[in-house]
């Protein structure tokens, strides 16, 4: 697992977009990108820019993985039947670090990471410290006794500006995962565009 060392809303500035939804995002004040050149008039974007956008945007949401890991990814989903896009998705939003900040067990993705690779939770009862482990449907993913007690954990789940979707079922220490869901079930603040991400790869 590869550790971020810039600030994480430089990818919000970035892309221009508050891509978590996240009330502190610093693109809520200021809209321009990061860096001393971060105001400077934005020229036309070509078909690439496009595409390349689209495939940060859904790399950084779900919590700035690493290329290789990401193109792995999306060469996986293009092997399988079906959209590769939804196909996609499906593998991303099946990752535990992403199944931990569903369930609202972290208030943001990077700490669910955190979480994670702490040791902190259990996946049909054994700990698991491997972030992009893939859960199965039907896997009940539980916090560990530590984390019962943790600020972190309190502090997500009384967040309001995200709800858990339909298909993780959750309670207080516990959560289940029903099923892999389709692009338009998972909760996204902004636009993803994961044909685009198809795209840029195809070429």
């Amino acid at each position: 697992m590869s550790k971020r060392h810039a600030s994480k809303y430089k990818i919000d500035r970035r892309l221009g977009e508050n891509i978590w939804g996240r009330p502190k995002s610093s693109v809520n004040r200021r809209s321009y990108g990061p860096g001393q050149h971060g105001q400077r008039r934005k020229s036309k974007v070509s078909d690439f820019g496009i595409q390349l956008r689209a495939k940060q945007k859904l790399k950084g949401y779900y919590g700035d993985v690493t290329e290789k890991q990401f193109k792995r990814t999306y060469q996986e989903a293009a092997k399988m039947k079906g959209d590769t896009g939804q196909n996609l998705i499906g593998l991303l939003e099946q990752r535990l670090d992403m199944v931990v900040y569903r369930c609202k067990f972290a208030p943001t993705i990077f700490s669910a990471r955190q979480v994670v690779s702490h040791g902190h939770i259990y996946v049909n009862g054994v700990k698991c410290n491997i972030a992009s482990r893939r859960v199965r449907p039907g896997d009940v993913i539980s916090l560990g006794k530590k984390a019962k007690e943790m600020a972190l954990i309190a502090e997500a789940q009384s967040l309001p500006e995200r709800e858990v979707p339909d298909y993780v079922s959750a309670e207080a220490d516990k959560a289940t995962f029903v099923r892999v869901p389709t692009l338009d079930e998972v909760p996204y603040p902004v636009k993803m565009e994961p044909n685009l991400v198809v795209e840029f790869y195809s070429r």
